[in-house]
């Protein structure tokens, strides 16, 4: 795997990382929703993953009474298959447990089982169904929480 430095996510990288999410998701959120979320949210921690200063994924969680909540975790498509999404949210996971955070959850399309499978390496388990969570297919979601204190540092294996 090529080296990926982690940082915590500025408005100048919010055009890359709106192309990712373009590439990522079937409604991605607009530029403004990830301006807001680093100016406007007190809740919200992004990081961002660069290879040679370019920026090839993105993870975003609320902290919210104690607990995470992932918003969102996405690799540029090219770079895909390479574990840049393992290590980002483990970065995501260390970095909201550097704040105490003693939980995290997060809903993932009951499809995706890519993501699914990332997500029990790292921990999480599932615990229930979201009915026609995503309004854009009304596809159910997949609830999955993880208690953060546990957190592998090896997710490579």
């Amino acid at each position: 795997m090529a080296d990926i430095v982690f940082c915590l996510m500025t408005v100048k990288d919010i055009d890359q990382v709106v192309e990712i999410e373009r590439g990522s998701f079937h409604t991605p959120w607009s530029k403004e929703a990830f301006v807001n979320e680093l100016t406007k949210n007190p809740l919200a921690l992004y990081f961002v993953g660069k290879v040679d200063e370019c920026i090839i994924a993105y993870a975003g969680t609320w902290i919210v009474h104690g607990e995470a909540h992932i918003t969102n975790i996405a690799v540029h498509p090219r770079e895909r298959g390479k574990h840049f999404g393992d290590a980002l949210s483990l970065q995501l996971l260390q970095g909201v447990a550097k704040r105490g955070v003693d939980r995290a959850t997060l809903e993932v399309r009951v499809s995706n089982e890519v993501a699914q499978k990332m997500y029990r390496k790292l921990g999480f388990i599932p615990v229930g169904i979201r009915p026609g969570y995503y309004t854009d297919t009304c596809e159910d979601a997949l609830i999955m929480w993880k208690d953060i204190l546990k957190v592998k540092e090896d997710v490579h294996k």
